[in-house]
């Protein structure tokens, strides 16, 4: 899920349905779908759920049409291309407020439901807009190139912050399950299982949408694409009316405003959370995955290169995309199966020692003395990205996990997403 960005969010809303475990007793049929789902029933809320983590991957879909679009339509650089790319970042940063706001501020009288459609129909909407060139309301042409690239951006942000709204709220929706299933003394396999359905709904939406992100750029225009894109927030839309939530009550709304203000209540949130930061246990993990996070990247200069100097088209980046991600599935079953039981430190020491030379073998790709060893550019690429992938995923993973674990322990009221 583009998926790294972190959020401390209160579960409250009172949502409907818990995790069931499917009857084993009816049959071939029913293991196959209890194997498919990790052993809980797929209930039309189950289904809504994986639905949403579906469409967050499968917006990957529109990744390779955008930096095209700001690329060779609006003649973006190198330079100006990373400054906006870290621009559209932004909405996943204040992920917190988005958790507050549907908790604190209920939208027709529901805090999940409502607000996922509405993300929904934002998401649809800005990619609509992007795909017919904004309606009209803004000549696409050379004279006005700014007014477009400022619309342009501002579309984006909608639709990051669309795509950043509703994963707060399904995994908001998923911690509570979770929490559920927990206190009922359910199966720890079925709420573990949850939350592996939501990361595989997710990664099969990234994985399909990976190569045709790149291969549909070879026979249509990033606008075009951006229309077939438009259609995946609908589904967020529709699948949310699956969801099964209590309405508030009026009279519940107005004796919890009465009892503790609105404004009151987000500030005690709001305490709670830097109380958390304050923590040696979580604010030093959040200070190491700032700085990781932080550390610069070639990946818009090496675009540029792939593209203009080696001649690589939409196509082959597309299956580049692919096989990056295929890679880092393959490392997260990698460290499953035979790291997680090694301490992260020296999980970290070494992927860190590895990567090092791995990383600077870009040069040799850069100077295209790849060539003069007889490695052809498109292998060199493949190779040197899944390396890095498997990599970055073996060293992140550890890192991830005793965090979560760390603030289970030390912050039992709030509920810690990755």
């Amino acid at each position: 899920m583009e998926q790294n960005e972190n959020i401390i969010h209160n579960s409250t809303a009172e949502v409907d349905g818990s995790i069931s475990p499917i009857d084993s007793d009816n049959g071939s049929a029913n293991a196959m779908i209890q194997a498919l789902f990790m052993g809980i029933e797929p209930t039309p809320d189950i289904l809504a759920i994986m639905a949403i983590y579906f469409v967050e991957g499968a917006l990957g879909l529109a990744r390779l049409a955008q930096t095209f679009l700001l690329k060779d339509e609006l003649h973006l650089g190198p330079a100006e291309l990373s400054a906006i790319t870290g621009i559209l970042v932004l909405p996943w940063t204040v992920k917190p407020l988005y958790g507050f706001l549907s908790d604190g501020f209920p939208l027709f009288g529901y805090r999940r439901r409502s607000y996922l459609v509405l993300a929904g129909l934002v998401g649809f909407s800005s990619y609509a807009l992007l795909a017919n060139g904004f309606g009209g309301a803004v000549m696409v042409d050379e004279t006005s190139n700014n007014m477009v690239l400022s619309v342009t951006i501002a579309l984006f942000m909608l639709s990051s912050a669309s795509i950043a709204f509703s994963d707060v709220v399904a995994d908001g929706i998923v911690v509570q399950k979770t929490r559920e299933a927990n206190e009922r003394g359910d199966n720890p396999a079925l709420a573990g299982g949850l939350q592996s359905l939501c990361w595989g709904s997710a990664a099969i939406g990234g994985l399909i949408s990976a190569y045709f992100s790149g291969s549909l750029l070879e026979t249509m225009s990033p606008r075009q694409v951006f229309g077939i894109a438009s259609f995946l927030p609908l589904i967020v839309a529709l699948m949310s009316l699956s969801i099964e939530e209590k309405p508030i009550n009026e009279d519940v709304r107005i004796e919890r405003f009465d009892r503790n203000n609105k404004l009151e209540s987000i500030k005690q949130q709001i305490s709670d959370l830097w109380e958390a930061l304050r923590q040696p246990s979580i604010f030093k993990p959040v200070l190491f995955i700032f700085l990781w996070q932080a550390t610069p990247t070639s990946e818009g200069a090496m675009l540029y290169f792939l593209t203009n100097d080696i001649g690589f088209g939409p196509e082959f980046l597309g299956r580049v995309r692919l096989i990056t991600a295929a890679s880092s599935l393959f490392g997260v079953w990698l460290y499953q199966k035979s790291l997680r039981t090694v301490p992260i430190k020296d999980v970290l020491l070494w992927t860190s020692i590895i990567s090092v030379p791995l990383g600077l073998t870009q040069l040799l790709l850069i100077s295209h003395y790849n060539r003069s060893l007889g490695i052809p550019d498109a292998a060199f690429v493949f190779g040197d990205d899944v390396a890095l992938s498997i990599l970055g995923e073996l060293a992140f993973l550890p890192t991830l996990m005793a965090w979560e674990m760390r603030v289970r322990m030390t912050w039992r009221g709030y509920k810690l997403i990755f």
